[in-house]
């Protein structure tokens, strides 16, 4: 039988949970993140109510 090596040491529990609960809140972030960006800007109307394309002062599409 092989003596555990410095590597094969348990950590404590509570430093698991230290580590769990942060990766969960930075992977809690992503997703919040990632919702916002996807419900960002509302859609509106390019052209308002009453707008005239042939007013001599409207603007031009390109």
């Amino acid at each position: 039988m092989v003596p555990p090596s410095e590597e094969e040491v348990m950590v404590s529990s509570t430093q698991q949970f230290e580590r769990i609960r942060k990766r969960k809140k930075t992977t809690s972030g992503k997703r919040n993140k990632r919702d916002l960006r996807r419900n960002g800007t509302p859609v509106f109307p390019v052209h308002p109510e009453g707008y005239d394309a042939s007013a001599p002062d409207a603007k031009r599409l390109h």
